[in-house]
């Protein structure tokens, strides 16, 4: 398995909202923009492990602010930290009104994904080095995100999560 740079793993995808891609009140649709950050994330997950990868799970999402027709959206993802055959990506989404020059930020989520052999089984994947304050950050907090994705899917009792109990002093 070989190392590689958290800024190898990034990825950048631009969209223009049309109307097909819209609800009845000229908002993006949340579905259509959960498939864009999916496929963004899943590149960025490829780019780290060399592996076909599938989507495990996605944390929680929050529709910040509506993107609206005719806005471009901007989506950008990196792998956060790899484990021993999963990886989590933090996927961060702006809209962009190209006739007043406003950017805001959209939505934000972590997804997980593990990478997967010609059958269907999980597979180690690289490792990532965080070099950023930033990276660092992201890479250091992961744990605790997984950890807490482990504890609510059952794979996981709160009594073994270090990160969580230090965090509550238990």
């Amino acid at each position: 398995m070989r190392t590689k740079k958290i800024a190898d793993t990034f990825v950048s995808r631009t969209e223009l909202v049309l109307p097909n891609d819209t609800n009845t009140l000229g908002n993006l649709m949340g579905g259509k923009l959960l498939h864009w950050m999916d496929i963004i994330t899943a590149i960025s997950a490829q780019k780290c492990s060399n592996r076909i990868v599938v989507t495990v799970s996605v944390d929680f999402v929050e529709f910040k602010s509506p993107i609206k027709l005719g806005e471009v959206v901007i989506l950008e993802s990196k792998v956060t930290r790899c484990f021993t055959s999963s990886m989590e990506v933090k996927v961060d989404v702006w809209a962009e009104n190209l006739q007043t020059e406003e950017k805001r930020k959209s939505n934000s989520a972590y997804y997980t994904f593990v990478a997967v052999d010609q059958s269907g089984n999980p597979i180690p994947v690289n490792q990532v080095e965080p070099e950023s304050d930033e990276e660092k950050e992201l890479y250091q907090s992961a744990m605790t995100r997984r950890e807490l994705r482990m504890i609510l899917s059952g794979r996981m009792q709160p009594s073994e999560a270090g990160n969580w109990r230090k965090i509550f002093g238990i």
